[in-house]
């Protein structure tokens, strides 16, 4: 293994709902003939990221139930070490975070320890942002400024939704954070892939700079303690007018709180299925392809927020079936 050149690795980071996904799919679907191993990691109990990567001919392994910069840390590297067992099937490795991580302890995982440090080499860290609700964000996550200090290249995504003036007033906080990243703008996360993987971009010496202690190994990572996550699933099929009505009406009353919402729904009489993802009250879905055969046709819908009512919720969406 020591004669063979080390794994690219791409963090791919941002707030929830920024749009990490949507540009991972843009990776995975773009004609490049390269073949990815992906690793997945959400805040929840229930994964619905695994769900929403589009059904390429790649690896996807799914951490679930904890924050990949402090609870599965460990994981993480059980993974990659598996992985190099099978480094001849894939010519590099994507790391999706959840919206709540601090890149910092991710990026160490690839300098302490020393199987992974000699088997993969850290490409760069990259950064989604959404340009309509970053400096909101700001005001009251430290992630997301610790995501935008760290990053070697950012995407300002969803720039649809705002306007000129909003989207340099944006920039501009960005810049404050870090000067050096390279910056694109974006629209549902459409970049080239060439500005995303494969780009040599992590700054060691940089990183070390804003934070002497990095390659000590040590994480003092805390999230949040006012934001939680709760999951829902059922077995039956959903009714879709009342669901519509339903989520409207959550968004619409509960909609600040509500960081990320998102889902992969089975509604009734139809094969496909149907997803949903919302960012505070702005809401999406669409259908993204069948059933697969012999698949359990089981809906489940996140949440994570702030002062959320677990009982309320359950009931809510348990009332949305056919």
């Amino acid at each position: 293994m020591s004669d063979r050149p080390p794994v690219p690795v791409t963090v791919l980071t941002g707030y929830l709902g920024a749009g990490k996904t949507t540009l991972l799919n843009r990776i995975l679907t773009e004609n490049h003939g390269k073949k990815f191993a992906v690793v997945i990691n959400e805040f929840g109990e229930l994964g619905v990221d695994n769900d929403l990567v589009v059904d390429a001919d790649e690896e996807v392994f799914e951490m679930n139930n904890g924050c990949i910069c402090c609870t599965v840390r460990g994981d993480l590297i059980r993974i990659l070490s598996g992985l190099m067992q099978r480094r001849e099937r894939f010519d590099g490795i994507i790391v999706e975070t959840t919206g709540l991580a601090d890149p910092a302890p991710v990026a160490q995982t690839f300098f302490v320890d020393e199987d992974v440090k000699r088997a993969t080499k850290l490409d760069a860290i990259v950064t989604v942002v959404d340009a309509k609700h970053l400096l909101a964000r700001l005001a009251d996550s430290k992630e997301a400024e610790e995501q935008i200090a760290f990053a070697d290249l950012i995407v300002l995504n969803k720039m649809d939704l705002v306007t000129p003036a909003e989207a340099d007033a944006v920039e501009a906080r960005i810049r404050a954070i870090n000067p050096w990243a390279q910056l694109v703008r974006s629209e549902k996360s459409n970049v080239p892939l060439d500005q995303v993987v494969g780009r040599d971009a992590f700054n060691l010496a940089r990183i070390l700079e804003r934070e002497p202690d990095f390659l000590s190994g040590e994480d003092h990572h805390t999230h949040d303690g006012d934001i939680m996550s709760l999951s829902f699933e059922t077995q039956k099929p959903i009714d879709p007018e009342k669901f519509n009505v339903w989520i409207q009406d959550l968004l619409a009353t509960k909609g600040q709180d509500l960081l990320r919402t998102k889902g992969i729904l089975a509604y009734a009489g139809e094969d496909r299925r149907f997803a949903f993802q919302a960012v505070h009250m702005i809401a999406d879905g669409d259908f993204i392809g069948p059933w697969k055969d012999g698949a359990e046709r089981r809906s489940k819908i996140v949440f994570i927020g702030r002062d959320l009512n677990r009982p309320q919720l359950r009931r809510g969406f348990e009332a949305c079936v056919a």
